[in-house]
């Protein structure tokens, strides 16, 4: 389970996000939603280590962790971005296999069975030495997940993961993340889309703009 205790985070005087409590069961999916500005894509932020908080802790499965500091942070909370940041001077099969031979220490051999693995999964094995340019975006989009779960991370984290995709590419969406729910996953999906949201979530969290 992630639990976050009395998360506070500030940009300058501004408070975006004031004294938060928040628990994710494990294999559960959690989706947090509320209006532009109003902090989901911070908090994310937050939860996959890309911003230092200024206060609170972080605990998985009962033990403290600090998602800012640790360096194998992926191989905990992976994550998935709105524009799925691949490297584009790199093929399908080495953006998947990068990291885990770099942080995990994985051989080439054993990364590259496991990221065909996840892309034959994901029906992408005959991308694999594609480059992201010759993708589309729901191409693209599994592959940033396949590159996610190749670290083995305990939770997987996505924001907005249906805003840079066709509409109708919605369901794939509800497919992929549900079909990882059934493999015990447990995911936070940061979305300003309220029917998928509901469509996915066990729990939802609403984040509200702080005035303060």
């Amino acid at each position: 389970m992630l639990e976050l205790k009395n998360i506070t985070k500030r940009f300058g005087n501004k408070t975006i996000i004031d004294q938060l409590n928040l628990k994710v069961k494990d294999g559960e999916v959690l989706s947090i939603v509320g209006p532009s500005g109003a902090g989901k894509t911070t908090l994310l932020r937050c939860i996959t280590g890309l911003e230092k908080v200024n206060a609170g802790e972080f605990f998985i499965d009962g033990q403290p962790f600090d998602p800012y500091t640790n360096r194998t942070n992926e191989s905990v909370i992976g994550v998935v971005f709105q524009n799925f940041e691949l490297f584009p001077n790199l093929t399908v099969m080495q953006n998947i296999t990068l990291a885990p031979t770099m942080v995990l220490k994985q051989s080439a051999d054993e990364a590259q069975k496991q990221a065909m693995a996840l892309l034959t999964r994901l029906n992408l094995a005959d991308h694999a030495d594609q480059y992201p340019y010759e993708l589309s975006g729901g191409q693209k989009q599994r592959v940033a997940i396949a590159r996610a779960l190749a670290m083995k991370p305990n939770v997987l984290c996505y924001d907005e993961p249906t805003s840079a995709l066709d509409p109708n590419l919605r369901q794939e969406v509800e497919k992929l993340i549900m079909g990882l729910k059934a493999d015990g996953m447990t995911q936070i999906v940061v979305t300003h889309d309220l029917t998928f949201a509901e469509n996915i979530a066990d729990e939802m969290f609403h984040v509200e703009p702080n005035k303060a």
